[in-house]
């Protein structure tokens, strides 16, 4: 299957990082490259370093980005300090970190993102590690109910666990659609219509078998401490749980004094470390989203190092 992912936000996404010609920059989540090539072009005497987990990923990404001044590496973008020290660089003046799951992998059956086709329930973004099926077969009820409320916000998380663990004691729950099946049983029919009913307990499976959000987190205050003086860190979210926490962690480098109010004067000292690029997230315009669904729960919040 051909490597296809439309890269959203695009254009406003290469001009949040103000690239330079001779900066060096990171892509973490070089997926097909589309952003990466703009980022390339723009660069004469710098270079790009583009990193992705998915050995699918990096394969395109290093046929795509061969004509240009890039360096594709196989890694999880939380390990971008131990990455750019082992190349000997120690500031970058801009990184994007693109999250989510690709247009390729959940259009590719076989990765196991989708409950639209079946195939094995995988999700493992790098193909390694504890499956989604591995999760499904040992997790006890408490435990699965917890991942699907926590990471999928879902209201009927302790009904979807207590079947699916009545239906794995009769048989392996092994595909997706056979998952998917179970869940839809699982809900009230009212809440059938309200999308499709395994769309919240997919993404929270996805999100638990790549620990996203703890690498998130980790990879937050790399980026930022990685950040030259003026560089710009630049993050596309696609759900609230993302999106919350780098609004946080954002607000969070551009605080200064953290002083109670009762103080007549600081004495802690601390001044902002960073600066908003633009005070709102900026989300997917009228024609993106009639181009491309998935752009509608997008948004691209950047960040400027002092």
């Amino acid at each position: 299957m051909e490597f296809k992912h439309r890269s959203v936000l695009l254009r406003e996404t290469v001009d949040s990082l103000q690239v330079r010609a001779d900066g060096i920059y990171i892509d973490g989540t070089a997926g097909g490259a589309g952003h990466a090539v703009e980022i390339a072009k723009q660069l004469t005497t710098g270079r790009l370093y583009a990193l992705d987990q998915d050995p699918d990923a990096v394969a395109v990404a290093s046929e795509r980005l061969k004509e240009y001044p890039a360096t594709v590496i196989r890694a999880n973008f939380c390990e971008m300090d131990r990455v750019m020290e082992e190349r000997g660089v120690r500031a970058v003046d801009g990184i994007l970190l693109d999250l989510g799951v690709s247009s390729y992998q959940l259009d590719n059956g076989e990765r196991g993102f989708s409950y639209h086709q079946d195939a094995p329930l995988d999700m493992r973004m790098s193909r390694e590690g504890v499956s989604a099926a591995d999760l499904v077969a040992t997790l006890s009820e408490n435990e699965l109910a917890d991942i699907f409320f926590r990471f999928g916000e879902e209201k009927f998380s302790k009904r979807i666990a207590a079947r699916i663990v009545a239906e794995r004691a009769i048989k392996p729950i092994a595909t997706t659609l056979q998952l998917a099946e179970i869940i839809a049983n699982a809900v009230p029919a009212a809440a059938r219509r309200d999308g499709h009913p395994a769309r919240k307990c997919f993404q929270a499976l996805r999100i638990a078998v790549n620990r996203e959000l703890d690498v998130l987190s980790e990879a937050l205050d790399k980026a930022f401490d990685l950040l030259a003086p003026g560089g710009v860190l630049s993050v596309i979210t696609f759900h609230s749980l993302e999106d919350r926490m780098v609004k946080q962690r954002f607000k969070a480098y551009c605080t200064g004094c953290t002083c109670p109010p009762e103080l007549p004067v600081c004495v802690c000292g601390k001044t902002p470390r960073g600066q908003l690029v633009f005070r709102k997230p900026i989300e997917a315009g009228a024609e993106e989203l009639q181009e491309n669904q998935r752009s509608r729960s997008a948004k691209l919040r950047a960040v400027k190092k002092l």
